[in-house]
Order: structure tokens, then C-alpha cells, then sequence
């Protein structure tokens, strides 16, 4: 049972909207996200050992990983362990004056670490929310995307309508669950438990427009010691899900981190798509009705 304490939305176009900002840049792969999701929301465990994918023993965000920490291994191509050693070095001199410190993945041994916290979106057009028939998924007053267990039947139909994979039916219960954003935690002028155990602060909370300037900053000084590679993830409210609730500085394309390049919610142009589909009946009817009145004169 969660400790969640669900209310109706009261959110108003004047509330301010609440998110996650994940840079992973600075993540060391520490795994204290995924321990303090489990601890604080009661998750089952679902660890699964040794799966041949180096240390990420999780794999994947599901029903019973709110938090996915990826592990990702590449090879540097012989004579850039150099190169990289100096953008390491000129990140550090760079970052020394505003407190980052060291502010880039893990390289040496011609092995280049990326690491990143996963979790839900909490997306602006969430197809989850909009193709739930009970009400059990709901928006906050924050603006996260929340599932109400009492609710939940277990229909399923969110499942596949999320462009991430990200909620899951837990195996012997049948309902849904995910990330709720610690909504009770928030609702006692918390912040979420993973962010709260962040060592580093990779995992940052906050305001989504305070964030997004921070992020911006953060792509601006990757950029200027040599990090070309750095761009933001899920910030870009005209994208496929009108911009995430929970969005990333990655250091490589989205599909290294197992991420899709161009998410697009299933129901993001249903509106266009029913506008389409009146205006093409409407003009029918007026044929129609054309034709018949032709026909009689």
C-alpha cells in the first residue's frame, strides 16, 4: 500500500507547475534514487542480480521501478582517452567558481561512463490520463500525473498509450502503477524522496520554468568546456507530449540512454483528427444536401 493520500484536482491555470530536472552529467550511477523511491512508496523489490548489462540490474521502468538508473558502456576509440581527459579537466576549471565541481561522466580505462535516472514524464498531453475510462489517473495541483489505486481496475488501456513504457500492471495485483512525484510528500512542502537523496543533485525539483532556465545554463557551460554533445531532453513544449514534467540533460543522442528520439502521445492530434472528421462530414452533408435540392429543381 502506498502512503499516497489522493484529493481532486484543484489545479487553476495560475498554479505553478512542478517537475523534475535530471542532468545526468553529474550522475554517479549510486542507485540511492531508485533504494529512497522503494523505501518511501513501499515499491516491491524487483531486483533481479546479475543481467549481463553491467550494473543496471532494473533494466527498465515498470510497475515496481519508479526510478530506472541506466548504465550505459562505451568504448573511446583509441587516442581520445586524452581528449577526454582535458574536457574532464577544462569542465572542472570551468565549473570551479559556481559550485557544479565535477560535472561530466566517469572516463578512463578507454571506457566512457553515462549514467541516468529514468522515471515518468509526467507529460503536458499525457495519453495515460486521457485514455483511462475510470478516472483513476488524475492531474495534481502541481501538475504530475497521478494514479488513484482504489480506482485503478486494471483495464490496462494506459499501458500501451504511453510513448515510454513507463506505467506497467504489477504481476498478481492486475492495477496499474508509476511514479507519483511523492504527491504526499509534496503535499507536506516535501520534495520527492529520490530527489531528496540525490547525492549530487542530479535529480533536481522545483518550479518547471525555474528549471528550465537552470538547464538552459547548464547545456550553455557543458557547451563552452568542450561538451558538444550536451542538449536537453523533454524541455520543448512543442514536441510529440507538449513538453515533459520531468525532462533531461543528456550527453548523448536519446536512444543511447534507451529513450525514444521523437515521443508523440497517441492522442496528441485527436482534437485536429475529430476537427478533420466534422469538416469532412459537414461538407458531405452540404453535398448531400446540394444534391438533393439540385435534383428536385
Amino acid at each position: 500500500m502506498s502512503h499516497s493520500v489522493l484529493t481532486l484536482d484543484t489545479r487553476t491555470k495560475a498554479d505553478p507547475r512542478y517537475g523534475f530536472f535530471t542532468d545526468t552529467s553529474i550522475c554517479i550511477g549510486c542507485k540511492a534514487c531508485e533504494v529512497a523511491c522503494k523505501e518511501w512508496n513501499q515499491v516491491p523489490e524487483d531486483m533481479q542480480g546479475f543481467t549481463g548489462k553491467s550494473y543496471d540490474n532494473t533494466q527498465a521502468l515498470g510497475a515496481n521501478t519508479w526510478r530506472h538508473v541506466a548504465f550505459v558502456e562505451q568504448r573511446v576509440p583509441v587516442g581520445q582517452e586524452a581528449a577526454a581527459e582535458d574536457l574532464v579537466q577544462a569542465a572542472e576549471r570551468a565549473n570551479a567558481s559556481d559550485g557544479w565541481g565535477l560535472d561530466t561522466y566517469q572516463d578512463g580505462e578507454g571506457i566512457r561512463w553515462l549514467m541516468a535516472s529514468d522515471v515518468c514524464k509526467h507529460c503536458t498531453t499525457a495519453a495515460c490520463l486521457d485514455v483511462c475510462p475510470t478516472g483513476a489517473l488524475f492531474r495534481t495541483e502541481y501538475g504530475t500525473v497521478v494514479v488513484q489505486e482504489d480506482i485503478c481496475n486494471g483495464c490496462g488501456y494506459c499501458v500501451p498509450a504511453c510513448p515510454f513504457g513507463v506505467i506497467d500492471r504489477r504481476e498478481g495485483d492486475g492495477r496499474v502503477w508509476k511514479c507519483t512525484l511523492c504527491y504526499d510528500r509534496l503535499k507536506d512542502d516535501m520534495e520527492p524522496a529520490c530527489a531528496h537523496a540525490c547525492p549530487t543533485k542530479s535529480i533536481q525539483f522545483g518550479e518547471l520554468s525555474e528549471l528550465r532556465e537552470r538547464a538552459e545554463k547548464r547545456v550553455e557551460k557543458l557547451t563552452a568546456a568542450g561538451h558538444t554533445d550536451a542538449r536537453l531532453y523533454g524541455a520543448d513544449p512543442d514536441d510529440g507530449v507538449d513538453g515533459f514534467g520531468a525532462f533531461f540533460l543528456l550527453l548523448d543522442e536519446p536512444e543511447v540512454y534507451g529513450l525514444p528520439p521523437d515521443p508523440v502521445a497517441p492522442t496528441h492530434n485527436v482534437g485536429q483528427v475529430w476537427a478533420g472528421v466534422f469538416a469532412g462530414a459537414a461538407a458531405l452533408g452540404a453535398g448531400i444536401a446540394a444534391a438533393v435540392l439540385g435534383g428536385r429543381r
